[in-house]
């Protein structure tokens, strides 16, 4: 009915603004606050992620015992809304695959936020866009089939990334590794989110992020200790990070928290209420949004051939999702979560960070690394 299209619109709406909001937020915290902390930062993520989905099961728990109680009683909102969500008890092997699949999440964000901190919003956004790229040479090194028309499809991509890179956009070598890597980590989180949501495990995907966000938390600030990052903090702390100095950079952080949080949310009910080809559509739009945001917001230089390059990337990127929607589309079994899983990524900051999926700017570094950026495919 209307009643169930509006509220797929509104989740993939409130998708959109979050993503944005996330990625323009870790930028910020980047970029304007001064907060150079992407572990740190990648840690409160984790914190506000284990937190949120505690808080889920809790309520849930609650739920259920007074639906028990009372026969007659509705599911409250937030069951209806997320569906019944049991918590699986893990055998060893479970346990195991959590912990390898934390790992390379809190990878994935830790990486995707020390790329923001060293390239611009744009460079890190149209890397991004290689996931669709490297997932296919992942795949065909796995001996999977994969149709001529999709590889095709993922060529114009390939050229509008090198088109964007080249040129004016200047950028450390160093941010550039780390968003290689950024982007290798995105497109492997991919194929394992897949495997553990659809395969042995099948675990709900809040249940997945409430297994996995203590670990990847405790990871995150191990990482964060290790490099230097905790005792900096320590000292800015009296000078200006302390609330009673100055509230700014602190909200930012957790803003971007609680955002990376409500994203995961949010991608997870999109990819449960709509189409995958309207998620794909969705998120090439946002890249858009994105890209032209970030783009005013930090007044990222761009020149005529890399913005040539990010239009095909663009483009590229809208066309490719939608020649693997009808590909799936036109295969007779039903489409598997696991290929939906693949349209929506679940970041932490993403990126998801996201992603997941932050503005990085050097601009503060004495380098002033122009640079373009990169979407969440």
């Amino acid at each position: 009915g209307d009643g169930s299209k509006d509220s797929a619109m509104a989740w993939l709406l409130l998708w959109t603004l979050n993503n944005v909001g996330v990625t323009l937020l870790n930028k910020s915290a980047f970029a304007k606050v001064d907060f150079k902390y992407p572990y740190f930062l990648s840690f409160v993520h984790m914190f506000c992620n284990s937190i949120g989905s505690s808080i889920v099961f809790w309520s849930i728990a609650r739920d259920n015992a007074r639906l028990k109680a009372d026969n007659t009683a509705t599911p409250g909102k937030l069951q209806q809304l997320l569906g019944q969500i049991h918590r699986k008890e893990l055998d060893t092997t479970g346990k195991r695959s959590i912990l390898v699949f934390s790992i390379i999440f809190s990878l994935n964000i830790a990486i995707g936020n020390v790329s923001l901190r060293h390239v611009s919003v744009n460079f890190n956004q149209v890397m991004r866009s290689l996931v669709p790229a490297i997932t296919i040479a992942m795949g065909l090194a796995l001996g999977r089939q994969i149709s001529t028309k999709r590889q095709v499809a993922v060529l114009p991509i390939v050229v509008g990334v090198a088109m964007a890179c080249f040129g004016d956009m200047t950028y450390t070598w160093l941010g550039f590794m780390y968003t290689v890597a950024c982007v290798l980590l995105a497109a492997l989180k991919v194929v394992a989110s897949g495997e553990m949501l659809t395969g042995s495990l099948k675990l709900h995907p809040v249940d997945l992020l409430g297994h996995m966000a203590p670990l990847a938390m405790i990871q995150c600030i191990f990482l964060s200790v290790l490099t230097g990052e905790v005792s900096e903090i320590m000292t800015r702390w009296k000078t200006d990070l302390s609330p009673s100095v100055d509230f700014y950079p602190l909200t930012v952080v957790f803003l971007s928290g609680i955002f990376s949080f409500s994203l995961n949310i949010c991608s997870l009910m999109a990819n449960k209420l709509t189409s995958p080809l309207t998620l794909c559509i969705t998120a090439n739009v946002k890249q858009v949004l994105m890209i032209a945001l970030s783009t005013i917001m930090f007044s990222t230089p761009i020149s005529l051939l890399n913005g040539m390059g990010i239009v095909i990337v663009l483009l590229g990127s809208a066309r490719y999702s939608y020649v693997s929607v009808l590909e799936k589309t036109k295969s007779t079994t039903p489409q598997t979560d696991v290929e939906k899983a693949e349209l929506v990524p679940l970041h932490s900051t993403t990126t998801t960070t996201t992603e997941t999926e932050m503005n990085g700017s050097a601009q503060k570094d004495k380098v002033n690394i122009r640079r373009v950026k990169s979407q969440e495919a």
